[in-house]
């Protein structure tokens, strides 16, 4: 049985400001489909140009908050995770905070009053989507927030389960190394996902750091790539090698046996379990059932961690992982409606 703040999570909290584009306007922001960057310079007045001119839609986002919410959605039960990220002191931060606690995730914002809550541009054309995030405020969280807070340091305490992005290895690793070793201290179970191909290639050195404490990865198929050639010096793109290799790789926990998922888009789902990899099918929507991918990985992780931290088999964490996804996918951002129908 779940309770409360079983399961905490870091990352950044950003508000997506979510357009349907056009393929120039991809290219007029150097940007790629289905790809996911930090914002430089250049990409500052895209934000200004999707509200203004593309009928952009606010919705709540950051990719560790996005799977805590479905988390809650799937579980209806409030405050069993815990969220912790940087915000601004000004009206997105509110409207993350009302959007999160509305949907059940207690969330203990460290506030800065250097720079704006972070925001991150969604473009979506067709099928695909390209995320391109502009952290702010994200980017200035601190381990003090934790470590220097006694009340937020009792949220940490009393978790079993911890979950942090890869997109927090830009912003603050002493604060993934200091939750690290704390659960594998504790024996508790570490948890991160791999988040972007970029992190695997241009923040590999921290990322090698904290993968000794993960007791569990999550990434998708461009993810896994990415770390086997950059991270592990592997020639090899055959992914079922490849996560066999991450399940086997140095791990400080040895009490836990590493756990590795992989998703593919509508491909088997790759889960490494106890030495054994199997493949789970996913059903494939055709093109006009889907609404926008952004959000799919959060919400697998979302679904598949309501039911784990429920301790349930481990192939009914990985079909409601699949289950909530397709959910999502079939509507704008990652939102939800109504009551999940899907049981742990």
């Amino acid at each position: 049985m779940s309770r409360d703040g079983l399961l905490c999570g870091f990352g950044n909290p950003l508000l997506d400001i979510s357009a349907v584009v056009d393929d120039a306007f991809l290219k007029k922001y150097d940007m790629k489909p289905d790809n996911a960057i930090l914002a430089e310079e250049k990409h500052i007045p895209m934000y200004k140009e999707l509200v203004d001119t593309h009928n952009a839609e606010f919705i709540a986002g950051g990719s560790v908050q996005n799977s805590l919410r479905v988390c809650q959605w799937v579980l209806q039960r409030p405050n069993v995770t815990t969220f912790f990220g940087c915000v601004g002191n000004d009206d997105y931060a509110k409207i993350l905070e009302n959007k999160a606690r509305g949907d059940g995730v207690n969330v203990r914002y460290q506030v800065s009053e250097k720079e704006a809550t972070g925001t991150c541009g969604v473009l979506v054309t067709g099928t695909k989507r390209s995320l391109c995030a502009n952290l702010a405020a994200a980017n200035l969280f601190t381990p003090d927030h934790i470590t220097k807070n006694e009340e937020n340091f009792k949220f940490v305490e009393n978790a079993e389960y911890y979950y942090i992005s890869g997109f927090f290895i830009t912003v603050s690793p002493p604060t993934i190394m200091h939750v690290a070793k704390y659960a594998a201290e504790k024996d508790r179970y570490f948890m991160m996902n791999l988040s972007a191909p970029f992190i695997c290639e241009f923040f590999k050195d921290p990322l090698k750091e904290a993968i000794p404490y993960v007791d569990f990865l999550f990434g998708n198929e461009s993810e896994a790539l990415t770390f086997a050639k950059h991270c592990m010096g592997l020639e090899t793109e055959d992914l079922k090698e490849i996560a066999m290799k991450i399940a086997q790789l140095p791990k400080t926990n040895a009490n836990k046996k590493r756990i590795v998922i992989i998703t593919q888009g509508y491909l088997p789902v790759l889960v490494v379990h106890n030495d054994t990899l199997t493949e789970y099918p996913v059903e494939k929507l055709e093109p006009h059932q889907i609404t926008d991918t952004n959000g799919a990985g959060d919400a697998f992780v979302g679904g598949f961690l309501a039911c784990f931290v429920q301790k349930k088999p481990m192939d009914v964490c990985v079909k409601c992982g699949i289950w909530a996804a397709k959910q999502i996918i079939q509507r704008s951002g990652c939102t939800f409606e109504g009551k999940p129908d899907f049981a742990c």
